[in-house]
C-alpha cells in the first residue's frame, strides 16, 4: 500500500518507520521541502517528497501537524485526490502552541474542523498516544494487556482500512464513534496518553465528559507549558 505521511515529526516520523517495516510504500513530506528530509528518510526507508508527492497515488494520506498548519497546506491539496483515499487526522489542538482557533473554542470538535479546513472527510487516530509507545509497544494480536488505540471517523469504509492498519501496528484498534465523538480522545481526557487495554479504553471513551472539554484543554494546556519550560534553552 502506498501512504503518504505529511508531517515529519515524533508521530509522523514512527509511523514512516513502522509502515516502511511492514512493507508499504510511505512517502513522508512536511513544510520546509524534501531536502530537509534525508536524516528523516535514511532513518525510516520512507521516501521524502512535497505534500503533493505524498498525496498522489496514496491509498492513505496522513496528516500529522501541528493544528494550526493545517491552515497553511497548500490550497487545492486534494482536489484531484480521489473520494475512496483514506484521510487520517493525528493532530491535537494546544492553545498555548496553536494560537486561538475561534470554531474550536466555540465547541467545533478539533478533527471537523480539520476536514472542514481540507475539504475532506477525516478519520482520527494515533493522537491519544505518545510516539515512543507507538513505535515500541506494539505486540501481537491476543497478548495480555495489549494497547487499544480509538478510531473516530464517519465512513465504515474508511475505518476498516484503517481498523486493520492500527492492528497491524501491534495495536487493538476500538471502533470510537463518528468524527463527532472523537472529541472523547482529545489531550486532557481519561484516554488521552494512558496506553490501555481494549476494556480500559472503552471505559475511558464512556467517562470522557463533554461539558468537561475546556477542563480537559485547560489541563493539556498547562502540561504543555511545563514541557517546554523544561525544554533546554538553545
Amino acid at each position: 500500500m502506498k501512504i503518504g505521511i505529511i508531517g515529519a515529526g515524533y508521530i509522523g516520523g514512527t509511523l514512516a518507520r513502522r509502515w516502511v517495516e511492514l512493507g508499504h510504500e510511505v512517502v513522508i513530506a512536511n513544510s520546509r521541502g524534501p531536502e530537509t528530509l534525508k536524516e528523516v528518510a535514511a532513518e525510516t526507508g520512507a521516501k521524502a517528497g512535497t505534500p503533493a508527492d505524498a498525496v498522489k497515488g496514496a491509498e492513505v494520506v496522513v496528516v500529522t501537524i501541528p493544528e494550526k498548519a493545517v491552515r497553511d497546506l497548500p490550497k487545492g491539496l486534494f482536489a484531484n485526490v480521489p473520494k475512496e483515499v483514506v484521510v487520517i487526522d493525528t493532530g491535537n489542538y494546544y492553545p498555548v502552541r496553536d494560537g486561538a482557533i475561534p470554531e474550536v473554542d466555540a465547541g467545533m470538535v478539533e478533527s471537523e474542523w480539520v476536514a472542514e479546513q481540507l475539504g475532506r472527510p477525516v478519520i482520527k487516530v494515533f493522537n491519544n498516544i505518545f510516539f515512543k509507545s507507538l513505535l515500541e509497544k506494539g505486540a501481537p494480536k491476543g497478548t495480555p494487556g495489549r494497547i487499544a488505540l480509538p478510531v473516530a471517523g464517519n465512513s465504515p469504509e474508511a475505518k476498516a482500512k484503517v481498523l486493520q492498519l492500527v492492528e497491524a501496528l501491534g495495536f487493538d484498534a476500538i471502533d470510537a464513534g463518528g468524527i463527532a465523538d472523537s472529541w472523547r480522545q482529545q489531550p486532557g481526557t481519561p484516554c488521552y496518553t494512558q496506553d490501555l487495554d481494549a476494556p480500559r479504553l472503552k471505559q475511558a471513551l464512556a467517562e470522557a465528559d463533554r461539558a468537561l472539554i475546556p477542563t480537559y484543554r485547560q489541563k493539556s494546556n498547562d502540561w504543555l507549558k511545563q514541557y517546554i519550560a523544561s525544554l533546554p534553552k538553545s
